[in-house]
């Protein structure tokens, strides 16, 4: 696939081609992230310091998206992003810089393409450790250990997704308050 086909969407075209739809949870959604762990293991090595699975589908339990999200750390060393991206590429994964995000990090998605979702979808998010990113850990394992509030976050997603099927940013904006005030207290938590 051409990333830059994919790059060149509208954001309008992205959202009828990628609509918001959320899935039953699926206890196969563990055992894909340690697949895919062990592939970006064996794949990055010494570029890969930490990884974590993300996102809703890390949640037990909570209705999500069956994208799975994977956060990895990487060294804070900017003339390894090429290698990287070599690296990536080897796996089926295309690049996206996220400069729209400060500070800036790297992605990697694979399972799309400009007809749709090809297969499983993966969202490879990369960044050093001190990357405000790694706050997404911190909301994991507090829903995690609150079942009341992942009902909560479900609840809105349910909502939301009915309300933005097809607009991924307004989805997305519309759950960073929550987010944002739950990641908060996790933080005061767990510091």
């Amino acid at each position: 696939m051409n990333p830059q086909e994919i790059d060149n969407l509208s954001e309008n075209e992205i959202g009828k081609l990628f609509p918001i739809v959320l899935s039953k949870p699926n206890p196969k959604w563990k055992l894909l992230y340690k697949n895919e762990k062990k592939e970006l293991i064996e794949r990055l090595g010494r570029y890969a310091l930490r990884i974590e699975h993300i996102g809703s589908t890390a949640i037990p339990n909570i209705l999500s998206k069956p994208t799975i999200d994977i956060l990895v750390e990487i060294p804070d060393n900017k003339e390894i992003e090429n290698q990287i991206s070599t690296k990536m590429k080897s796996l089926g994964y295309y690049f996206v810089h996220r400069t729209d995000r400060k500070p800036p990090y790297l992605m990697f998605i694979k399972g799309v393409s400009v007809k749709g979702v090809t297969g499983q979808t993966y969202h490879i998010h990369m960044a050093k450790k001190d990357h405000p990113i790694w706050d997404k850990v911190y909301f994991r394992d507090y829903l995690i250990q609150h079942q009341d509030l992942a009902i909560q976050y479900e609840n809105l997603k349910c909502e939301l997704a009915k309300k933005h099927r097809n607009n991924r940013d307004g989805y997305t904006d519309g759950k960073k308050e929550f987010v944002m005030r739950i990641t908060q207290e996790a933080k005061e938590k767990y510091e």
